[in-house]
């Protein structure tokens, strides 16, 4: 929580209480409504309290831009994606979500489930196209060799710097 002083001047600092730990925060997570107010929170605790990872919420996408490391954003959330992506994989409604944009590195991390109906059942990783990743069976996440054949209930993570969801989608199932 921040605060601002009382009085006329604009040249008035921020401050936090004590108690809020704004002094000795780790991460800092500007989750309102408005993109404003979470791009003010986002600057004001990278500048003003040397926060070292600030992620915001984007809620409106002509804003996005703005929501960057310039202005103390370390990673950028869009306000429907994760929620969407949750409810998703929670459901089983979908075999392939978007997990996390991390923007510093500019990648996406996207995961496939592998089903007895994916395409790629039974293939080897050499015979697909793949970035990098990693695939988790029953369980363990393993470093993948392109002769690891790919089984019903594997679950591929991707990271890509150019893949998106639906071509991953396509690629594998």
């Amino acid at each position: 929580m921040l605060r601002r002083p009382a009085g006329p001047s604009p040249s008035s600092r921020w401050e936090a209480p004590p108690d809020a730990g704004a002094h000795t925060a780790d991460l800092v997570i500007a989750t309102t409504g408005e993109d404003e107010d979470n791009l003010v929170i986002s600057l004001l605790a990278k500048r003003q309290f040397a926060v070292p990872r600030v992620a915001a919420r984007v809620n409106d996408a002509e804003t996005a831009w703005l929501l960057d490391r310039r202005w103390g954003v370390d990673t950028a959330v869009p306000a429907a994606a994760p929620l969407i992506s949750l409810i998703e994989e929670a459901t089983g409604a979908t075999d392939t979500v978007a997990l996390l944009r991390l923007s510093k590195a500019g990648v996406d991390v996207i995961e496939t489930a592998i089903t007895s109906r994916s395409r790629a059942a039974g293939h080897t990783l050499a015979e697909i196209a793949l970035p990098a990743g990693s695939v988790i069976r029953e369980g363990e996440p393993t470093v993948p060799d392109p002769e690891m054949r790919l089984r019903p209930g594997d679950e591929l993570l991707v990271v890509s710097h150019a893949a998106t969801e639906q071509e991953i989608h396509a690629g594998f199932q």
